[in-house]
Order: C-alpha cells, then structure tokens, then sequence
C-alpha cells in the first residue's frame, strides 16, 4: 500500500516536469492540437530556445542572469548567516540567548508575503526600489535555516574541540572558519539548496519591488509574457506560449543539476539529529 502511495505521489509531482517537457518541443499549432502528453510529429524545441532568446532582443538571457545573480548571492548569503548565527546560538552562552531563540523560532512561522509590503516600504524610504539589494537583501534572512543550522551545529561541532583550539591559542572566528564550518557543511548545503529553491522561485516580492523589466528574475519575466500571451491569445504575430512553455522548461534545469551536485549533502544534513549516540 505504501508502495502504491510512494508511486502516486512520484507521478503527482513528475506530471508537470513531463508536460512541461513535452510542450517545450512543440510549435504553437501543436501545442493546441496535440495531445499534452504526447509528443508532435514536428520536433520545435531548438526552433523554440532560438526564438527565446532573440524575441525582445535577448531579454530572457538577461532574466536568467538577474535570477543567477539573485540566487547565489541571496542563498550563499543567507547559508553564511544562519550558519554564523546558528553557531553563535549554539556554542555561545550570552545574555539575552533565549530571548533570541525564541524570535528566530517565531520568525519561522511567518510568512514571506506578509513581509513584503513592509518590505515595499522600508526600501522606498532607503531608495533601494528597482535595484537588486531590494531582492537581494531580503533573501539573506532565513529563520529557517539559522534555526537548522543551530540544531545541526550542537551535534556537529564537538565543545571540547572548540576548548581544545582555544587552549592552543585559536580565536574565535579561525575557530569558526576552520574547524567549525568544515564540520557543519552538510548544514550548510542544505540550507543553501533551500534557499536557493526559495531565491529561485521568488515571484511577489521582486514583482513589487522592481519597476524595470531588465532587472526582472525568470519567475517575474515569464509571467509578464504569459499575461501578454493571455491577453492576445494564440493568434500573435509572435506566438508566446511556446516561448512561455520552453523558458519555463530552462529555469527548471539549474535547480535540477544543483540538486544532483549537492543532494548527498542535503541528505546528509537533513539526517542531522535523526540519531542520538
């Protein structure tokens, strides 16, 4: 029974992958009268990715590096803080540590669109609208991930080795970059990998914060040119939907090779604390 479960699940979440690899090698007459799951007779997928990237003058490339920029730079961040942070919570006791923890705590309870108006609005008073600090910036929070890291450094990072460098002369932030970090890694790949999920498919926040279609992420650009797809139906001059369908299908990819790159990390890391010695 749970095999059956196991196997609808799987094919739950692969039927959107499939669909959307599928539609990505159809032109836009096939799209509409071909079966979605089945593949036309006419193979439109190099014909489709040289459209996406000449229509507008390349803009899809530019969103694609907005969006790489966004991500490494939003998730490697937000990994370094919660890992410095959940180090801190864990190794340190100082005064005011409980009070803290229970602010990271309440804080993983919080929606991210909740914020994003006040958001909105302390960054129009800083000026940073329409800049990429405005995304940026707000992905290297993660309560989440601190919260993880602090878990995964009080089993990880053993407190006589942290005695044992200080005796020999280590201060704290060699102690850190040195022996702690390497320990917590699998922590830490794991907070990126969510992070970096969460940074890629971002939509709401840069949808408000970013007036200037040149510095739109992927999730931004291509709803734009959905809408305008909508809005025009099939009979444009330049069919979107294919361009839709196939930009959609090379968003998805970088995410896929990073999780398997970095999945025996993340395992690894979500293990942390499953098992007490």
């Amino acid at each position: 029974m749970l095999t059956i479960i196991l196997w609808m699940l799987l094919a739950y979440f692969m039927l959107p992958l499939c669909w959307l690899a599928v539609n990505a090698t159809k032109s836009n007459v096939d799209l509409f009268g071909t079966f979605g799951l089945a593949f036309a007779p006419n193979f439109a997928l190099f014909d489709n990715i040289a459209q996406l990237f000449a229509f507008q003058g390349g803009i899809y490339l530019r969103w694609f590096a907005n969006t790489i920029l966004y991500a490494v730079v939003g998730a490697g961040g937000a990994a370094l803080v919660a890992a410095m942070g959940g180090y801190a919570l864990a190794k340190f006791d100082f005064h005011g540590r409980k009070a803290v923890l229970a602010i990271v705590l309440g804080a993983t309870a919080v929606p991210g669109t909740a914020l994003a108006v006040p958001t909105y609005m302390l960054f129009t008073q800083w000026g940073l609208i329409n800049t990429e600090l405005a995304v940026i910036i707000p992905a290297l929070v993660s309560p989440f991930g601190l919260f993880l890291m602090l878990v995964y450094a009080q089993d990880a990072v053993p407190d006589s080795m942290i005695e044992a460098a200080r005796i020999d002369g280590a201060g704290e932030a060699r102690i850190f970059w040195t022996i702690a970090l390497p320990l917590m890694a699998p922590g830490f790949v794991t907070v990126l990998l969510f992070q970096l999920v969460a940074t890629w498919n971002n939509y709401f926040l840069p949808l408000i914060v970013l007036n200037q279609s040149d510095k739109f992420p992927l999730t931004v650009g291509l709803s734009l040119w959905n809408k305008l797809a909508n809005a025009g139906g099939v009979n444009l001059a330049q069919p979107l939907y294919p361009l839709v369908i196939t930009g959609s299908l090379l968003a998805v990819l970088p995410l896929l090779v990073a999780f398997v790159f970095l999945q025996k990390y993340w395992q690894s890391g979500i293990a942390a604390g499953g098992v007490k010695e």
